[in-house]
């Protein structure tokens, strides 16, 4: 065992801390991490992205060329974001939510994307999923979910008009 300095061994040094003190410390830590968790929320206007509103997207400047192309496209009086771009199901599109807006605002926060931004593969199944599944009569006979090519390859203009020519959905 390691010495402390005073001839003790590490041995119940939390029996000699009191029990009040190492209630406060977790009490001000999980305080602190509970308060910059409520402003980073309130500052990102985190209540927006729990909604199926257009407009949350363009909360970050570097969405609002999608959103433009969005809001000219033929999916703008039928599909909003989520409809493409999140899964069906309550639970999957929360969780969805909550892994897309992590990994966004980290990538945001040590200025880690790329320009254009691009969907990763796991967001391409979802997209791809969520034309088949509307796109199902016309769809089926020539794609299937799981596999490429997505529709998104040449239909990538369709929700979003050209935003990036050169584009390339392929992960």
């Amino acid at each position: 065992m390691p010495d402390i300095g005073d001839g003790h061994h590490c041995d119940g040094l939390m029996d000699r801390i009191p029990g009040n003190i190492l209630a406060l410390t977790l009490a001000v830590g999980l305080g602190v991490l509970f308060g910059i968790g409520a402003y980073t929320f309130t500052y990102a206007e985190g209540q927006s992205y729990l909604r199926d509103d257009p407009d949350a997207c363009i909360n970050c400047h570097i969405m609002e060329p999608q959103y433009e192309s969005w809001i000219n496209s033929s999916h703008q009086h039928v599909a909003t974001c989520n409809d493409c771009h999140a899964p069906e199901s309550y639970v999957p599109q929360y969780l969805a939510k909550i892994d897309n807006g992590f990994r966004h605002a980290w990538a945001f926060t040590f200025d880690n994307f790329d320009e254009p931004i691009r969907a990763i593969p796991r967001n391409q199944r979802v997209t791809q999923q969520r034309c088949v599944d509307c796109h199902i009569d016309m769809a089926h006979p020539i794609v299937d979910a799981d596999r490429e090519p997505y529709c998104a390859s040449c239909h990538g203009d369709v929700g979003h008009k050209a935003t990036n020519p050169r584009r390339t959905y392929a992960p």
